[in-house]
C-alpha cells in the first residue's frame, strides 16, 4: 500500500456492490490501493473469497472484507445491510455498482421484474437502510453506478414490472434513469446533512456484463464490440474519483462521465416524477416515503 501522505482513503471505510468482478472489483481494488478498508458484495461466497484475495495482492492492503447477498432479493439486500451495520461503526462510501442486463423476463423472489429489481430496488433500499449510519460518518458519499443508457430511458409508471411489454433493452433503459433520477431525489433530500450523492456512467466497459441472458444479436455484437471497449480499471476511473477525490468534496447530485459533471436525460431533472419514483420506490421495498 502506499504511504498514508499519498492516501486520501486512509481510515476509511468503503462499501461496493457487485465488488467481485468487472468495474465493481476494479474500483474496490483502486480504493484498497487508496488506503481503504473496503467491503465487497458478491453473490456466490467463493467467488467472493477469491476476488477479496486478488484484491488484496493486487492493492496492497489486506483490509478487504466480503459480504454475500443476492440483491435481487429485498430479504437479502436486508440481512447484507444488517451485517454491514454490525460490521462498519462508520461508513464513508457507499458504491452501488451492482447490475444486470437480462433479454428475456424474470421475475424475482418478491415477484418483481428482474432488472428493475436489481438495477434499480436494490441501490434504493440498501442506500436508505445505510443512511443513518453515513450521516454519522459525515462527511460521506454515495455513488451510484448508471449508464449512458439513462439517455434513452423513460418511466413507465404504468407498467414499471413490464408484466403487460417487455423489452430488456428498455428495462435496461429505464433502471438506469431510475438510477440517476434516485441519485438527484437522494441528492435533495440529503442537502445540510454532510451527505452527498452522485451517479456516473463508466463508460462502455469490457465486462461480463449480460453474460446470464444475452439476446442473439448483443451476443453476436458483443464479441466484436470488445475489442473497441475500455477495461474494467479505466472503467473504475470515475467511480474511484466520485468517492475519494477532493474535487468533488460537498458536490452533489450531478451525473458524471469520464470524471466531468455532463447532463443527463432531461426527464431526470422532472422533481415531480422523481419524487413519484421514491414515492413507488418505497411502496415495493416497504419503506415510508419519507424525508431520510
Amino acid at each position: 500500500m502506499t504511504d498514508s501522505t499519498q492516501s486520501p482513503m486512509t481510515g476509511k471505510t468503503v462499501l461496493v456492490t457487485g465488488g467481485t468482478g468487472g468495474i465493481g472489483k476494479a474500483t474496490a481494488i483502486g480504493l484498497a490501493q487508496l488506503g481503504a478498508r473496503v467491503g465487497i458484495v458478491g453473490r456466490d461466497a467463493t467467488r467472493a473469497e477469491a476476488a477479496a484475495v486478488d484484491i488484496r495482492a493486487m492493492s496492497g492492503n489486506e483490509a478487504v472484507d466480503v459480504f454475500t447477498a443476492d440483491m435481487s432479493s429485498q430479504a437479502e439486500v436486508r440481512r447484507l445491510a444488517a451485517e454491514v451495520l454490525v460490521a462498519y461503526p462508520f461508513l464513508d462510501v457507499l458504491v452501488n455498482n451492482v447490475g444486470g442486463f437480462w433479454a428475456h423476463r424474470h421475475v424475482t423472489a418478491d415477484g418483481l421484474e428482474h432488472t428493475f429489481a436489481l438495477n434499480h430496488l436494490a441501490p434504493f433500499l440498501l442506500t436508505n437502510l445505510l443512511l443513518e449510519r453515513l450521516k454519522v460518518s459525515a462527511p460521506a458519499r454515495v455513488v451510484t453506478v448508471s449508464s449512458g443508457a439513462q439517455a434513452m430511458g423513460r418511466i413507465d409508471f404504468d407498467d414499471l414490472q413490464g408484466a403487460r411489454s417487455f423489452s430488456g433493452q428498455r428495462a435496461y433503459n429505464q433502471s438506469k434513469l431510475a438510477n440517476v433520477m434516485f441519485t438527484y431525489e437522494l441528492a435533495r433530500r440529503l442537502s445540510g446533512s454532510g451527505v452527498t450523492a452522485n451517479v456516473l456512467h463508466p463508460g462502455v466497459t469490457n465486462t461480463g456484463f449480460g453474460a446470464e441472458d444475452q439476446a442473439r444479436f448483443f451476443a453476436m455484437m458483443s464479441g466484436l464490440a470488445r475489442r473497441f471497449m475500455r477495461s474494467p480499471a479505466k472503467g473504475a476511473a470515475t467511480p474511484i474519483y466520485l468517492a475519494a477525490s477532493p474535487d468533488v468534496t460537498g458536490v452533489s447530485g450531478r451525473y458524471f462521465a469520464n470524471c466531468k459533471a455532463k447532463d443527463s436525460n432531461k426527464i431526470s431533472y422532472d422533481t415531480q416524477a422523481a419524487a413519484r419514483l421514491w414515492q413507488v420506490s418505497s411502496d415495493l421495498v416497504g419503506l415510508p416515503a419519507t424525508q431520510p
